[in-house]
């Protein structure tokens, strides 16, 4: 990309998209389209294809989702996937349709077969069946990602994508039902905090393991990838390191202040025992991930008490 290159980034006002629009300013380029979700639905195929004839952007990082929690994904199946995949499919087209010069599209690693042997590689996916509690959201994310290889085999597209791990950080979503671990944590935690709780009670048992990234280290990688990769094959992104959830909780009750008892209720789901991604790729394209967990954490809590609108999401 020129510094002055028209770049579109879709989803800018979320957690994902508002980081590479920082990332992006920090390095210098000037020439960023964005739209909110009032000013242009996602979903709307008229309304996509009209704003990419009028605009013509060079570059796309599409970063836009409907996103949540194990709850969020449960009780909300057919949304999760009709809007992800209609959204993206519009996205897609109408940046191919109009000459778009490169497209980087954002996934999940919850594409990834619910059994995958760990460290999980690119290459496992649509080797084994998925997670029940958000295989809705998977099916649409793996459709976004073949659909870019489609198009780069069929049309010769410069078509990418990157696979994040579990993301937080600024403009996170702190919702009490519809947000991920790491921020519900965080609320729960605060909450407690000001409330003088004397307990806080967590999902499952604890057990599983999970791995967290800093949402500016994933932008520093988004941005690299446009520049300096092309293929069909998605890249990871993570820090290659894992930790329970109940190590997770401990950390996020330091940093909160919280000072009670943390108690399980294990009627609630786990989810996937354990999802820590290879990210062997990126590391080898010169990549490595800045932000250490309770560091990022420390950021995440300061930026949620520095909004409150946002904590009230």
């Amino acid at each position: 990309m020129e510094k002055n290159s028209k770049i579109y980034v879709a989803g800018h006002r979320g957690m994902v998209g508002s980081a590479i629009v920082r990332e992006l300013q920090r390095q210098g380029y000037h020439n960023i389209v964005t739209r909110t979700h009032k000013e242009l639905d996602l979903t709307r195929q008229e309304a996509v294809e009209a704003f990419f004839a009028a605009e013509k952007p060079e570059y796309v990082f599409l970063a836009a989702a409907k996103v949540g929690g194990i709850e969020a994904n449960q009780s909300a199946l057919a949304d999760f996937m009709y809007e992800n995949m209609i959204l993206e499919m519009n996205v897609i087209h109408a940046a191919w349709k109009n000459g778009c010069k490169k497209l980087e599209f954002l996934g999940s690693s919850c594409i990834y077969p619910r059994m995958a042997p760990q460290p999980m590689s690119e290459s496992c996916l649509l080797t084994g069946s998925l997670e029940k509690t958000n295989e809705a959201y998977a099916l649409a994310k793996i459709s976004g990602l073949k659909y870019c290889e489609y198009l780069n085999r069929q049309y010769g597209t410069d078509y990418i994508s990157v696979m994040p791990t579990n993301l937080y950080g600024p403009n996170d979503n702190y919702h009490p039902e519809h947000s991920h671990v790491l921020p519900a944590l965080i609320r729960r935690f605060h909450e407690a905090k000001v409330s003088g709780a004397r307990s806080v009670t967590c999902w499952g048992d604890g057990s599983p393991l999970r791995e967290f990234l800093y949402v500016d280290d994933l932008a520093e990688l988004c941005v690299f990838l446009m520049n300096n990769y092309s293929g069909n094959e998605t890249v990871n992104a993570g820090t290659g390191k894992e930790v329970t959830i109940k190590e997770l909780t401990e950390i996020v009750a330091r940093v909160v202040g919280f000072k009670g008892e943390i108690k399980w209720d294990t009627s609630r789901p786990n989810g996937t025992p354990r999802k820590l991604l290879d990210v062997s790729k990126a590391a080898a394209l010169g990549w490595r991930y800045h932000t250490e967990l309770e560091d990022g954490i420390r950021l995440a809590y300061q930026d949620f008490l520095s909004n409150p609108v946002r904590a009230e999401r």
